[in-house]
C-alpha cells in the first residue's frame, strides 16, 4: 500500500463523489489486537483511488500503528482520515486535527473515584487468568479490561469465551452505571477483553464532525459515510455510528467479511 497521499487524487476529485468508507479496526479491518493481511491494505488502497477512505478505533493512535501500519510507514499516511479514540485525537491527510482530553472534562476526583472503584471490584473477579494493565489512561476515554491488556493472543481469545458466557463486563458496566449514575459517562464493550468509558457523546460518532467540516477546507460534502463494524448491536462499541443517520451501516463478521462487503459494493 502506498505511503505518499500524493499518489492519490485530492478529496475533491475522487470518482465516486462525497463520499467516504470509514472502518473499524478490530475484526473489521485485523484480527483483534493484530497486523492487517497485505490483501485488506491492497484492496483499501485501491478503494482510496475511488472514495475517501478512514478508520475510527477506540485504541490510541500508537497500537492502531502496530496494526495498520508498518516499522517504514505512519499510518496517517495510509488513510485520509485516521480517528482513534474515537476521533479524539484525528487526523486529516497525516496532519492533526484539534484533540479534546478526557481527565479535563470529568475532573481529577472524579476519575479518582471511578478508578479506584474498578480496581477493587476487578480484585474481586475470578476468571482464568489475570494479567498487567486494568485500566489504561488514554487521551479522550480509559479502557478497563478485566484480565488485563497485557494478556496473549490465546489468553484473549480463552478470556472472551469465558465473558461471552459468564458475562463478565456485562455486569462491570452494569456496576458502574450503578455506582457513578451522575458522571455522564457512556460504557462501551468491544475488542475481546475490555470496554471503553468516556463522556456521552464521546462515541464513534464524536470523529463525524470532523468529516462534516470537510467542506469547510475542500469543499466536500460528505453526503454518503459507509461505516463498517463488528460490535453493532446495542452495547457494542460500534452500535451509535452504525445506528447514526448519517451513516450507512455495514455489519461485518472479521476482515474477510469486510473486504467482500467492501469489493461487492464499489466492484473492485
Amino acid at each position: 500500500m502506498a505511503q505518499a497521499g500524493s499518489v492519490y487524487p485530492p478529496l475533491e476529485d475522487r470518482p465516486v463523489k462525497e463520499t467516504i468508507c470509514l472502518f473499524d479496526v478490530d475484526e473489521t479491518l485485523t484480527p483483534a489486537r493484530r497486523a492487517a493481511s497485505p490483501q485488506m491494505l491492497q484492496l483499501l488502497s485501491a478503494l482510496r483511488h475511488k472514495c475517501a477512505i478512514g478508520y475510527v478505533g477506540g485504541s490510541d493512535l500508537i497500537k492502531q500503528q502496530e496494526q495498520l501500519g508498518t516499522p517504514a510507514i505512519n499510518v496517517t499516511s495510509l488513510f485520509d482520515f485516521c480517528f482513534a479514540e474515537n476521533g479524539l485525537t484525528a487526523f486529516r491527510l497525516g496532519q492533526p486535527l484539534a484533540s479534546a482530553s478526557f481527565i479535563g472534562w470529568l475532573g481529577e476526583d472524579k476519575y479518582k473515584q471511578m478508578v479506584n472503584f474498578c480496581l477493587r471490584y476487578i480484585s474481586e473477579i475470578d476468571c482464568p487468568v489475570k494479567r498487567g494493565t486494568f485500566v489504561e489512561f488514554r487521551n479522550g476515554m480509559i479502557n478497563i479490561s478485566p484480565i488485563g491488556r497485557n494478556a496473549t493472543v490465546q489468553e484473549r481469545q480463552d478470556y472472551n469465551k469465558f465473558d461471552e458466557e459468564h458475562k463478565i463486563r456485562e455486569k462491570f458496566v452494569a456496576a458502574l452505571k450503578e455506582k457513578f449514575p451522575d458522571f455522564g459517562l457512556t460504557f462501551s464493550i468491544g475488542g475481546q477483553i475490555s470496554f471503553d468509558v468516556f463522556p456521552t457523546g464521546w462515541d464513534k460518532t464524536y470523529c463525524l464532525q470532523h468529516l462534516e467540516h470537510e467542506k469547510e477546507i475542500s469543499g466536500v460534502n460528505y453526503k454518503t459515510i459507509h461505516f463498517f463494524g463488528d460490535k453493532t448491536h446495542k452495547g457494542g462499541n460500534d452500535y451509535e455510528i452504525y445506528e447514526d443517520s448519517r451513516t450507512v451501516g455495514h455489519a461485518v463478521n472479521g476482515p474477510e467479511d469486510t473486504m467482500k462487503a467492501v469489493r461487492e459494493l464499489f466492484a473492485l
